[in-house]
């Protein structure tokens, strides 16, 4: 996930980025470099605390502060309305009830607030789809839950959040299986 490709993509997502953010799945902190300068604060929750140390040293080599919570993106802790952007990159596809996460996002943005996502999941190519099928128990396994096969898009508009941008590509330097790409941005108004 540090590759250059990874971080190409993650820079291109967030520049844009401004506010009050709320990232879901913040992980080692691979993304709090790539942010804009307009970010106030940056929010994040993942389950698991990894690498502390690490993560450590990513926060203190950017000018906001960053506060990190160990919940799930299932239940926020968070007032209803709070946030300017919420960040999700590669996490959709870890998270046990990705449904529930984003009904919780659209419920944590402020109504002109953005949901900003960058995330792999099932591919419009039928022959890629099936592999991702029969795949898709095994990655769960030695991926740590990931799975390959999930609609994002679908998952997204479920939610209640609105797309107003997407879109779909093949990561470069990545299987397709693994690689096929949703990047965009949700508002929570219809």
């Amino acid at each position: 996930m540090r590759g250059e490709e990874f971080q190409r993509l993650r820079t291109e997502v967030l520049q844009s980025v401004a506010g009050e953010v709320l990232e879901i799945g913040i992980g080692t902190g691979l993304n709090l470099r790539h942010y804009g300068p307009n970010v106030s604060r940056v929010r994040a929750v993942d389950p698991n605390p990894m690498l502390p140390a690490r993560v450590a040293e990513r926060r203190g080599g950017v000018s906001f502060p960053v506060e990190i919570s160990h919940h799930s993106a299932e239940r926020l802790p968070y007032d209803d309305r709070t946030f300017d952007c919420v960040v999700s990159t590669w996490t959709l596809c870890t998270i046990s009830k990705p449904l529930r996460a984003l009904t919780e996002v659209r419920r944590v943005l402020r109504p002109e607030g953005r949901f900003l996502f960058l995330e792999h999941g099932r591919s419009d190519d039928q022959k890629i789809a099936r592999w991702q099928d029969r795949l898709n128990p095994v990655q769960n396994i030695i991926g740590c839950g990931c799975n390959l096969n999930r609609r994002i898009d679908d998952l997204i508009a479920q939610a209640g959040l609105t797309i107003t941008q997407l879109d779909r590509f093949a990561m470069q330097g990545v299987p397709r299986i693994g690689g096929e790409m949703y990047r965009g941005t949700a508002t929570s108004l219809p």
